[in-house]
């Protein structure tokens, strides 16, 4: 069966971040579609307005089916303009917010950012900050700052440590360090006295030893690192470190960087700060 082949546009007055997330995950559940994505933030002009309809029309002359257009736009009058496309607007704002209108018993007052400055300010310092310590903190760094983590992710080279660490403080504002098992450690078969004492904090990370080995190989290919006796041996000897110290793991194997957070925070509790 030939794959069906869309546009598709997050057009925002703002970051698109909004539009973006709610976009993907319903475009998310049709595997049958190829969707190719047109990002288009701080669209706060008429002038910018047209030129994206001018976009969303050509993409319908092209390919004879109308895009998608995934909207967040407050203004009313961009909103117009947007809406005299030749695409299929779907209105993430107009969608919901009456019926929030309705519900509360209020008008919304449309005003682009509705986010009190302070609150928004607030939380980019806390994404900001929580960043800059996953890199400070990054595969083993900085221990002596691990009073500071909300989380420790623990787990052998390359089982999706560091993305996971900014991926958390990203999307959650939560302080997230990681180090990584080493061949020393596993030999000793005790935790690093260094972690042990957050031994609260730890959650640890597994992968499946072939597809470890696949994604070391890309690395240091042909080495002893690589090798799946090395994989298999490692990810064995790590599981039993965190078993024997009651320490909870999740295998990353077919899981995307969002999947792996979301699992982490679920199981931990713990709560985001932005």
């Amino acid at each position: 069966m030939q794959t069906e082949r869309r546009h598709a546009f997050y057009i925002s007055d703002s970051t698109g971040l909004t539009s973006e997330t709610l976009g993907n995950a319903l475009l998310a559940q049709f595997d049958e579609v190829e969707f190719r994505r047109s990002y288009h933030p701080y669209i706060d002009s008429v002038e910018k307005a047209k030129d994206v309809v001018k976009k969303i029309d050509d993409a319908y002359e092209k390919d004879g089916v109308k895009p998608l257009i995934f909207d967040t736009i407050l203004n009313q009058e961009l909103r117009l303009v947007i809406s005299k496309s030749k695409g299929l607007l779907i209105d993430v704002i107009g969608t919901f917010l009456p019926t929030l209108e309705s519900e509360l018993g209020a008008l919304s007052a449309m005003r682009v950012g509705k986010y009190h400055v302070n609150l928004l300010e607030q939380k980019s310092q806390r994404r900001m900050e929580a960043v800059n310590y996953a890199l400070d903190a990054d595969d083993g760094a900085r221990t002596n700052r691990y009073d500071l983590a909300d989380i420790i992710l623990i787990g052998v080279s390359r089982s999706a440590k560091t993305p996971t660490c900014l991926y958390i403080a990203m999307q959650f504002g939560l302080y997230a360090a990681n180090y990584p098992l080493t061949e020393e450690d596993l030999e000793l078969g005790v935790m690093p006295p260094k972690l042990l004492q957050f031994k609260d904090k730890l959650f640890g990370l597994t992968v499946d030893p072939k597809r470890l080995s696949t994604i070391r190989n890309e690395r240091r290919a042909d080495s002893k690192y690589a090798s799946l006796a090395q994989c298999e041996w490692e990810v064995k000897e790590a599981k039993i470190l965190c078993r024997n110290q009651g320490i909870s793991v999740i295998d990353t194997t077919r899981l995307s960087v969002e999947e792996i957070a979301t699992k982490i925070i679920l199981k931990t509790g713990l709560k985001r700060s932005l």
